[in-house]
């Protein structure tokens, strides 16, 4: 796999659909829940520190260094993320690249419908701008209008799903014990349209008590959960990347581990904090 700034820009979009789409075959509508429990998703605002992890002999990235911001809340008829990064990554020759990014979503509760709004910087100079919203529609197409870059529009395979959805749905497969869970995904984090996320669900685990962290959030059942992207725009056998984290049962992601082929950067949870409920 090639390291480009391509690449690195695609950090934003897997870190993003790490935490609020964690994520065999693509189905053709919503799937049914497959739990009776419902998932009660806890809002909340979260600090990463992500770092390299491992590089192979042959990566032109010889570091990575930074942090990441993730803030989930619960806005009465949707839920809300934000989400800004900031990464330096190193190269072997010696050059750096700064990517900051600022990632803003809303998503109708039911799951049809959904806001974005993405800026991203490389070296403090604006690099992509992305505005629009998109509707999810159950058996057949659904489709997504970009206001920025430009005007356009993007059909979605029927049945795709929206992050948050993704995320309710991933829980109640992980809840019913299931070892896979497979659909498409669209976040709006580029032009590129919806990505199919095959996922591999590990053995349930209760979570060990830490005290850096609110009891109330940091606390119960944890999943080990493995997922590979395929953007649907690209015809590679191989996924674009692949993922590892630990998941908690309220939504709550405990680390991350993103792999690139040629190297791999770390997210440790490092601040988790409450975010208020609202007077609905």
């Amino acid at each position: 796999m090639v390291t480009t700034l391509k690449d690195f820009r695609s950090a934003a979009r897997t870190v993003a659909l790490a935490l609020v789409g964690v994520l065999t075959s693509v189905p053709s509508a919503l799937p049914a829940p497959v739990a009776p429990a419902a998932v009660e998703i806890a809002p909340h605002r979260a600090i990463y520190k992500m770092s390299l992890a491992s590089a192979r002999s042959s990566s032109t990235v010889s570091d990575v260094r930074g942090q990441m911001m993730f803030e989930w809340a619960d806005a009465c008829d949707g839920w809300t993320i934000e989400q800004r990064f900031q990464l330096r990554f190193l190269y072997t020759e010696g050059d750096q690249v700064d990517m900051t990014t600022n990632y803003a979503t809303w998503e109708a509760k039911d799951g049809q419908s959904y806001r974005f709004n993405v800026r991203k910087l490389v070296n403090g100079e604006v690099d992509e701008e992305l505005r629009g919203t998109a509707e999810s529609r159950e058996g057949r197409p659904g489709i997504a209008r970009y206001l920025k870059p430009e005007a356009q529009e993007i059909e979605l395979p029927g049945g795709t799903m929206f992050p948050t959805m993704h995320t309710i749905q991933l829980l109640r497969h992980a809840r019913a014990g299931d070892k896979v869970f497979a659909t498409t995904v669209f976040d709006g984090s580029d032009t590129d349209g919806a990505t199919e996320i095959n996922t591999v669900l590990g053995l349930r685990k209760e979570l060990a008590n830490d005290s850096r962290f609110d009891a109330k959030l940091f606390h119960g059942a944890t999943w080990p959960v493995r997922m590979a992207f395929f953007p649907l725009t690209s015809e590679e056998a191989a996924p674009e990347y692949e993922m590892s984290l630990s998941l908690l049962e309220n939504g709550v992601a405990q680390s991350m581990l993103i792999d690139y082929g040629d190297f791999t950067v770390t997210a440790v949870l490092e601040k988790l904090e409450s975010m208020p409920k609202p007077r609905c």
